[in-house]
């Protein structure tokens, strides 16, 4: 099962000069919770923002560079990362941009992070036709322990 976890604040935007541009804690430990013990699947841009792999996952970058990361399985396409793994592992895609565009059309479920709040940025989350899309979770937040703004966290499965 591939599925897709993202954080996009109100204006669809997801990131900056290739950092986030919020700190929500709850959001920090839903994401450990939600995809530990599960492969994350990302881009080299969002490896690099990591800066290094992250503990209790199966860790894989795509890039068209011919590299090695320690730590992690290089691929160099959506489709040779996930390939290794049996079809009912529930596989993370966790960014950048181009990875989450690719995925989308292939993906089953989403994990979203709404962020009640615009912010500008230079990265926003792909434009999708959320027709194809049914609701199945949400846990909503007038603010965080340290964010001062909503947010919610949305499961979403492919209408069959």
């Amino acid at each position: 099962m591939l599925s897709i976890i993202v954080a996009v604040a109100s204006n669809g935007v997801i990131g900056d000069n290739n950092g986030l541009l919020w700190h929500i804690g709850e959001d920090m430990r839903y994401f450990k919770r939600v995809t530990s013990g599960h492969p994350v699947v990302m881009g080299r841009k969002t490896y690099e923002s990591l800066g290094r792999p992250l503990p209790g996952r199966d860790n894989v970058v795509i890039t068209r560079s011919d590299i090695e990361i320690e730590g992690c399985r290089v691929a160099h396409s959506l489709a040779e990362a996930v390939a290794p793994f049996a079809a009912d592992a529930e596989v993370f895609i966790i960014g950048g941009a181009q990875i989450y565009a690719e995925a989308l059309p292939v993906a089953d479920r989403l994990y979203i992070t709404r962020v009640g709040r615009e912010y500008k940025g230079d990265t926003s989350f792909p434009e999708y036709d959320e027709s194809c899309w049914r609701l199945v979770s949400a846990e909503r937040f007038k603010c965080g322990e340290k964010f001062d703004a909503p947010f919610a966290f949305e499961v979403y499965e492919r209408v069959k």
